[in-house]
């Protein structure tokens, strides 16, 4: 045996590992097997499997199955890895065994020594409490995972949300700031009817707000845990009562109104409600995609493009063009996108692959959704923070622009019809003049008519341009 090692024996037998190593042989193996990628799992999904073995240990404890003294050095020990300490002992590889056992099987190792440490036992001979016959009393990897999976993605869930209330309450705030700001509407990239600024931000905010209710409605059956299903669903080795018990433990300390699962066999075979959590997530990245895009185009310029907004400036923008000033929070916004689209697909290819009793591409789901949940939310909330609540409209170009645009020409095809109307647009873009000045130089209408009829804000509202509308 190296210096500096110790050896620990599991059912395929010996294993060397670091002496200081809170961690056992299981553990030491899956380091030799999954030298991957060097990322390891989620923090939110460690800390939901130690908060998982605590409440077990509470349970056990409270129905005598446990002894006492040997529950509370367990939950002591979960305490302690919930308040930070040791996480540099959760050296599982994301990428590893199918299920998830390497990690769980972390979490009950390193458990276990320290819970054997409090009882003055020495690490990695577990006589008084043992990785599998105590930290995991009454538990399967099978129950455990999905059950954690689920914990973690609800509480990444809270702030990730409210981040992206707080924007589309922004969205909201400029929508009614830039209210009376008429703009040229855009559609095919073209010349469109004439909008307001407020109602494009408007139109962004209820997007956002609309994708975040599907979130939540979709979050919603995350609250039912399978937890007590152990190996298959069925609950074997598991106390009558114990499923209930653990829900009712799992919320209180996690203060989410969390369910005991109806039927925990379906709960375990299935990944449907992680995968349905992960597309809706992935809808809302798409809606922040859109608006990103929005805003990148809007800003365009300042000179060459539209230039009718403009963000806030937190960097240079280029290496060799001084004073370029980018979009940049868009941008990131944009990449983070991707990247939520790319986790959203492996989720969705991992819930698939499940087999009769069991998915055993849980670790990559889980890592795939939680990362994706993470990232969004924290650019959402630079987004917000660092673009959108600096945004100032460029009042001057938007007018230039809503002025210039040819359509236009559309107020008058009540009138005129749509023919007479087509053949306005293509002289004004021929002879560059805009429409009212075409109009009213034809002969069409008086300048006091052309007013009338093309009173720009009443284009951005319901009824036929120059006739009283019935609120009048």
């Amino acid at each position: 045996m190296s210096e500096g090692a110790r050896r620990e024996r599991d059912p395929l037998g010996e294993v060397e590992l670091p002496a200081g190593a809170l961690y056992g042989a299981q553990t030491a193996r899956a380091v030799r097997n999954f030298a991957i990628s060097g990322r390891r799992s989620h923090p939110a999904l460690i800390d939901a499997v130690v908060r998982i073995k605590r409440a077990a240990a509470v349970v056990h404890r409270d129905t005598g199955r446990l002894p006492a003294e040997d529950a509370e050095a367990i939950i002591a020990a979960a305490d302690a890895v919930l308040d930070g300490a040791h996480r540099d002992q959760f050296v599982v590889d994301v990428f590893q065994a199918g299920a998830g056992t390497s990690l769980h099987m972390n979490v009950n190792e390193v458990l276990a020594n320290l819970a054997n440490e409090r009882l003055g036992v020495a690490r990695g001979t577990y006589a008084r409490v043992h990785p599998n016959d105590h930290v995991n009393m009454a538990q399967s990897t099978n129950d455990v995972i999905p059950t954690a999976i689920r914990i973690a993605a609800l509480g990444e869930l809270a702030p990730a949300l409210a981040h992206c209330d707080a924007l589309a309450a922004t969205l909201r705030e400029r929508a009614h700031r830039f209210d009376p700001l008429v703009k040229a509407g855009r559609t095919h990239l073209q010349d469109a009817m004439p909008i307001r600024l407020g109602q494009e931000f408007g139109a962004w905010a209820g997007s956002v707000e609309r994708a975040t209710r599907r979130v939540r409605a979709a979050a919603d059956d995350l609250l039912d845990l399978g937890i007590g299903g152990t190996a298959v669903g069925t609950g074997v080795n598991a106390e009558p009562g114990y499923a209930e018990r653990m829900v009712r433990e799992l919320g209180r300390t996690t203060g989410l109104a969390l369910r005991e699962g109806a039927d925990r066999v379906q709960l375990m075979q299935s990944m449907g409600d992680l995968a349905a959590l992960s597309g809706q997530w992935r809808t809302l990245a798409l809606e922040l995609g859109k608006i990103a895009n929005d805003v990148r185009l809007l800003a365009s310029g300042p000179r060459t493009g539209l230039d009718e907004l403009r963000l806030p400036a937190v960097q240079p923008g280029s290496s060799i063009m001084p004073g370029k000033v980018n979009p940049s929070i868009a941008e990131m916004l944009n990449q983070v996108v991707f990247q939520v689209v790319g986790h959203d697909a492996t989720v969705a290819a991992a819930a698939a692959a499940g087999e009769l009793e069991l998915n055993v591409m849980m670790p990559v789901l889980g890592q795939n959704l939680l990362d994706a949940i993470t990232v969004l939310g924290h650019a959402v909330r630079t987004f917000d923070e660092r673009c959108v609540r600096g945004i100032e409209a460029e009042e001057g170009m938007l007018a230039h622009w809503v002025e210039r645009s040819a359509a236009l020409a559309t107020a008058l095809a009540p009138a005129i019809g749509y023919a007479r109307a087509a053949e306005l647009t293509k002289r004004a873009v021929d002879e560059g003049v805009t429409v009212r000045e075409l109009v009213v130089r034809e002969g069409l209408l008086t300048p006091e008519g052309a007013a009338e009829v093309l009173d720009l804000r009443r284009l951005t509202e319901p009824g036929v341009p120059g006739r009283p509308r019935p609120d009048r």
